[in-house]
């Protein structure tokens, strides 16, 4: 699915979640432990910086762990455009041939450009989550990462591997809810 998946809409769609946030949640908690939101946040518009040059296969350094301090003036409409260029760089079909790094690992460029649409599609249900905000993730996104990330859903996940345990969630739970805990996620997660 990715040789023509275009990440335009979920770049869209996080760029939309990120101008509603208010600036008051983001010393507030998010599903991912170690970030508040604005920690989350500032993590967003680094990957999109560093996803896209992994799509265009340039050398680069793994960026630092999201830091809200960091975040600069004016980040809603810089991250925004930091997330179509991300999108933008994915478009080129050579972007997904071949081999690429991500991270500072050597991986397949199609594997690549999964992770890249797994972070988009789940970072933008952690962000929305912690400040109280709808999210609709596109069908099709949904399951483009579950399929790829059914490969890493058992207890055997390679060390490294950049997910918490998986969260078990009843059978007839949604796709939404299945890649959230295959995420390490729990679906019912909220901040209060």
């Amino acid at each position: 699915m990715t040789e023509t998946h275009d990440f335009g809409p979920a770049a869209r769609r996080v760029a939309a979640l990120l101008a509603a946030v208010p600036d008051a949640a983001l010393p507030g908690p998010t599903p991912c432990p170690d970030y508040t939101l604005g920690d989350l946040v500032d993590h967003i518009g680094g990957l999109s910086v560093g996803l896209a040059v992994t799509a265009r296969k340039e050398p680069a350094q793994s960026p630092p762990p999201g830091d809200a301090s960091r975040l600069p003036d004016g980040w809603r409409a810089d991250f925004a455009d930091r997330l179509d260029g991300l999108a933008a760089a994915w478009r080129d079909p050579a972007s997904r041939t071949g081999m690429t790094t991500a991270g500072g690992l050597e991986l397949p460029a199609g594997v690549a450009a999964m992770v890249t649409l797994n972070e988009l599609v789940v970072h933008g249900w952690d962000v929305a989550r912690a400040a109280g905000l709808p999210y609709e993730p596109g069908a099709d996104d949904v399951a483009a990462c579950l399929e790829h990330m059914r490969a890493f859903s058992g207890d055997d996940r390679p060390a490294g591997t950049p997910f918490g345990p998986v969260v078990k969630v009843p059978a007839d739970a949604s796709a939404l809810d299945e890649l959230v805990g295959l995420n390490g996620r729990d679906p019912g997660w909220s901040p209060a």
